[in-house]
């Protein structure tokens, strides 16, 4: 597995180190790639390496993302920040999956996944769900649970799924600074399993893709929310 990041090299040798340590046989290989998915170089850059390392792609996780730096009403929002998101949000898992893909139906082999190709897409319940002071974040998002939608059409008749994988209120480094605002939505009941999601909990979702465990569910929009879309009166 490779490991793509831009800047924070030590925790991707971090979850490098950890994938070891899971590993179950000898044989599986994992690495750290630094590239920017938002720049064209970059994303060519990240294939050929990967290429290079492994000598072939079997699955593709689209789960770059970045929040805006300081959240603004959109009466206050500036277009640096907008054009930032969309070209790590959207422009760049859109552009490295067309990438990948002309790569699997031009050059590679059958996969080793006995499932096909497969290709998940990392959006946010924020694809769907307004939030005002951070409306780039929400666009950016919307636009990917689009581009899934897209690639899942155009890609399937040649065998390869793909998937969204739409998480909500997570526990990362993104949602450090709004902690208390969501501790106390969670307390009022906003999300029915009443707590925070944690990256375990998208893993174990693209996990089960890549694993082959939905196969006729190329398109789907899996929900790792606790709960959040349901509607409740």
């Amino acid at each position: 597995m490779a490991v793509n990041y831009v800047a924070n090299k030590a925790s991707a040798d971090e979850t490098v180190a950890l994938c070891k340590e899971a590993a179950k046989t000898a044989g599986q290989f994992f690495c750290a790639i630094k590239a920017d998915v938002g720049v064209k170089a970059d994303r060519a850059r990240l294939l050929a390496d990967t290429l290079s390392i492994f000598g072939r792609i079997d699955g593709l996780v689209n789960n770059a993302g970045v929040a805006p730096k300081v959240r603004r009403d959109l009466l206050e929002a500036d277009e640096d920040s907008f054009e930032e998101l969309m070209r790590v949000n959207l422009q760049g898992p859109y552009f490295l999956t067309q990438l990948v893909a002309k790569h699997w139906l031009g050059k590679n082999p059958r996969p080793a996944l006995k499932s096909g190709h497969k290709v998940v897409f990392v959006t946010s319940i924020s694809s769907n769900t307004a939030s005002v002071n951070r409306g780039d974040y929400c666009v950016s998002k919307a636009g990917l649970s689009m581009a899934a939608q897209l690639w899942a059409v155009r890609l399937a008749p040649h065998g390869i799924q793909v998937v969204e994988v739409r998480p909500g209120i997570m526990a990362t480094d993104m949602t450090a600074g709004a902690r208390a605002k969501y501790d106390k939505l969670l307390a009022e009941g906003l999300v029915p399993q009443g707590r925070w999601g944690t990256p375990e909990d998208v893993g174990l979702a693209v996990r089960s893709v890549i694993a082959g465990n939905l196969p006729f569910s190329t398109g789907a929009v899996i929900q790792v929310d606790g709960g959040f879309q349901l509607r409740r009166l």
